[in-house]
């Protein structure tokens, strides 16, 4: 071989390195170093802390079992870590420990817990049979070899179960979302869904919508209990409310993400809160800054209601506000935002001047002007409602 195709190479097994009569003098121990891992482990592994017994105990010893023979089928050889039928059972550890909700952790300290007792029985039974040092540490060396293989074959299977467990919650997520979207299914159908969804329904909840591409991270930053759906162009989330802690709480995870959040209510307001929220949104500049806030449709429900027939509301504009027809565009403007505050404050001069930074003497001139234009419909109250409508109409699509 050329230093090239050396270099390439991968390197020789530590087992490789083992006499291969190491197998044949080691082997007996095998029945009592089962024994031993299997009562070592529960003792300093919390999570499998358990009796060992049934189905646990007999498939506990089989994986033990099955793991040594594999081991002591390797010194002499450049065999592979692990053949097809130890492969499947080791994958097949790390693929119940996720659906026993178990971390990577509990298993990964009993391959090294196995790895001590292991190693520990098998040097002291190589010193007694006078096979020298070189023999031992070579074989501590093919032992920790051999648990990291075990322990990365674990680890991937438990990622492919975690990966698929997340691809299946996610496909019932938007299954359950499209039924709170439809409206049609039955309060017993929407929670078999939830369940499905892996969801604990919570008796309060808002919705929020953001561009999918502002959506980075944001599961792991809204609040225990909240579901987030990708669809094609959005993302809509569900989020338990627990009172003013959530809206505080949204409102910093929500900074900067072009967000909008409907109305809080149950299942059955979903689809109304998330329609409000995207036309809330709609009806005001974009808040694409990073610290820009996100939109709430609660606090907005005039322009929604004003933005649903824009033919109507522009008619009653154009008749309720003729009276300012004449004049010039700067004038016409302050006595219109006059008169709005005017209606807001019913009359009031001291919060009008404050809210329009005016002295309460230019409120008093601009409302005598007001009351030359329109004359007595200012004190009809069917007027001023629709006068209010009208400037809020004409502010909301300026």
């Amino acid at each position: 071989m050329d230093p090239a195709q050396a270099a390439l190479a991968p390197p020789e097994p530590p087992w490789l390195a083992l006499p291969p009569d190491v197998s044949d003098k080691l082997r007996p121990l095998t029945p009592d170093l089962v024994e031993a891992i299997i009562q070592t482990v529960p003792q300093l592994v919390p999570a499998y802390a358990r009796p060992i017994e049934g189905d646990f105990g007999r498939g506990l010893r089989l994986g033990v079992a099955v793991a040594l023979e594999r081991f002591l089928d390797l010194p002499g050889t450049r065999l592979p870590a692990l053949s097809d039928q130890s492969r499947q059972l080791v994958a097949g550890l790390g693929r119940g420990e996720f659906r026993q909700g178990r971390s990577m952790d509990s298993l990964l300290g009993a391959y090294r817990m196995g790895a001590r007792v292991t190693f520990r029985e098998m040097s002291r039974r190589s010193m007694e049979m006078g096979l020298g040092s070189a023999v031992v540490v070579n074989l501590g060396e093919s032992i920790m070899a051999y648990i990291d293989e075990l322990s990365a074959v674990s680890a991937e299977a438990y990622a492919f179960e975690q990966s698929d467990h997340a691809g299946a919650v996610d496909r019932r997520r938007a299954e359950l979302l499209e039924l709170l979207l439809l409206g049609r299914a039955d309060e017993t159908a929407l929670r078999q869904a939830a369940s499905l969804a892996d969801w604990a329904v919570p008796a309060q909840l808002a919705v929020v919508t953001l561009p999918l591409d502002r959506a980075q991270g944001l599961r792991q930053r809204l609040v225990r209990g909240a579901i987030v759906i990708e669809r094609e162009t959005d993302v809509v989330a569900l989020v338990p409310d627990r009172g003013p802690a959530t809206r505080t709480e949204l409102e910093r995870v929500l900074a900067g993400r072009s967000a909008a959040i409907g109305p809080t209510g149950g299942l059955r307001q979903v689809a109304q809160s998330l329609r409000l929220a995207v036309l809330a949104a709609s009806m005001l500049p974009p808040r694409e800054g990073d610290d820009d806030p996100p939109v709430w449709a609660d606090e907005h429900l005039t322009e929604v209601v004003l933005a649903a027939e824009p033919s109507a509301t522009a008619e009653l504009a154009h008749r309720r506000l003729a009276p300012l027809d004449g004049l010039a565009d700067g004038q016409r403007e302050k006595l219109e935002e006059t008169l709005l505050a005017w209606l807001r404050h019913w009359g009031q001069r001291a919060p009008i001047a404050e809210e329009l930074g005016i002295h309460a003497q230019t409120v008093g001139y601009r409302v005598l002007q007001l009351r030359e234009l329109f004359g007595d419909e200012l004190k009809d109250p069917k007027v001023r409602f629709e006068l209010e409508i009208a400037l809020r109409s004409r502010r909301a699509s300026a």
